[in-house]
């Protein structure tokens, strides 16, 4: 029996610490593990913006993939050059891996969004079906023309992980913030609420590179002086995973006050660690925390934010507080999928939009 194949199309390389390009190492592992043969095309270039680096990269990479193969391709390239994904689509068995639209990216201007939209709408028509990471992704791509019929749900996993035990006895509570510093994340609105919060003890530690949106992480990081927190929030930059693991296990909360999230894999790690989790409504973030293991406020709503930290870091109400969010956590987290299981339904998924024989 002939092994299934897939050739996987992506901007940079796969070791990139962000959820999305996590979520693909972790797809095209686990589909070799389960017999695939997948073969993984690095581009070069800026995506989405293009270019004619990015534009050359990618009409190259689809021109060399044979005839009928069946091909999934990043939403951050489909999206920024439609062209050329429908120039190739009459021979290729075109897959979008969307993980969210690049439209609903936070900070960007209303004619960049506008553009973006219309672009991703072309690339998405010229797949014959798209991959997505939520429920709530498929269905934000009712918006863009694509049938329910055409869009396959695969939500990420997450790794077998120890049980977060808090900070050392006696010290004050720990919270934890894993994002990439850009303007979606958040965490100017999470300074800000947390420049309320002085007369209480606590520290913070903000884990995700400083380098996808250098002006805005350093407008962060200046505002966390300006506000007397320097001492008391601490910016780790990109984490290695055994660094990541350690802030983690001596965590007390999670926060991610995020603008938007496809999915928000962080938020299903902290789950994962019994974290007791303070987000927002933004995006799919209610689908995957649920409500009764966290606290969610409106997006960019910091007098909110600051009051729900203030809830789980006041004395013994707030620790008790904190404790029955993570019994709540710990039992969401027991539902989550793995990474096989994951990587088993993303293959299911993706046969079933592109089953072998047909183009």
């Amino acid at each position: 029996m002939t092994r299934p194949g897939l050739h996987v199309v992506i901007p940079g390389t796969l070791d990139q610490c962000t959820g999305g390009y996590i979520y693909d190492a972790h797809m095209v592992a686990g589909l070799r593990d389960l017999g695939w043969r997948v073969d993984v095309h690095n581009l070069t270039g800026r995506f989405p913006e293009g270019g004619v680096e990015a534009r050359s990269s990618l009409a190259s990479t689809l021109a060399r993939i044979p005839d009928g193969a069946r091909v999934v391709i990043d939403g951050l390239a489909m999206g920024g050059l439609p062209e050329l994904v429908q120039a190739e689509s009459a021979r290729l068995r075109i897959l979008a891996l969307v993980h969210h639209p690049l439209a609903d990216e936070t900070g960007i201007e209303e004619s960049q969004r506008k553009r973006l939209e219309a672009l991703e709408r072309d690339g998405l028509d010229a797949c014959v079906g798209v991959l997505v990471t939520s429920e709530f992704t498929a269905r934000r791509l009712e918006a863009y023309g694509v049938g329910s019929e055409r869009i396959g749900v695969a939500t990420p996993g997450v790794d077998p992980v120890r049980r977060a035990v808090g900070p050392a006895s006696g010290d004050e509570p720990t919270l934890l913030c894993v994002g990439a510093v850009i303007p979606r994340k958040g965490q100017r609105m999470l300074v800000l609420a947390l420049a309320e919060l002085t007369d209480l003890p606590w520290t913070c530690v903000c884990a995700g590179s400083l380098e996808r949106a250098p002006n805005y992480s350093g407008s962060v990081q200046a505002l966390t002086v300006q506000v007397g927190l320097a001492g008391r929030v601490r910016f780790a930059g990109e984490c290695e995973a055994a660094e990541l693991d350690r802030f983690y296990h001596h965590a007390s909360l999670f926060v991610l006050p995020s603008y938007y999230e496809g999915y928000g894999m962080a938020l299903a790690d902290a789950l994962a660690r019994g974290l007791p989790v303070v987000s927002t409504t933004g995006g799919a973030i209610p689908d995957t925390v649920e409500g009764d293991a966290s606290v969610l406020v409106p997006p960019g709503d910091v007098p909110a934010l600051a009051g729900a930290l203030r809830g789980l870091l006041s004395g013994i109400r707030g620790s008790e507080r904190r404790a029955a969010l993570a019994t709540a956590a710990r039992s969401r987290a027991s539902r989550l999928p793995d990474w096989h299981q994951a990587a088993i339904r993303f293959a299911s998924v993706a046969l079933a939009l592109t089953p072998d024989g047909n183009i």
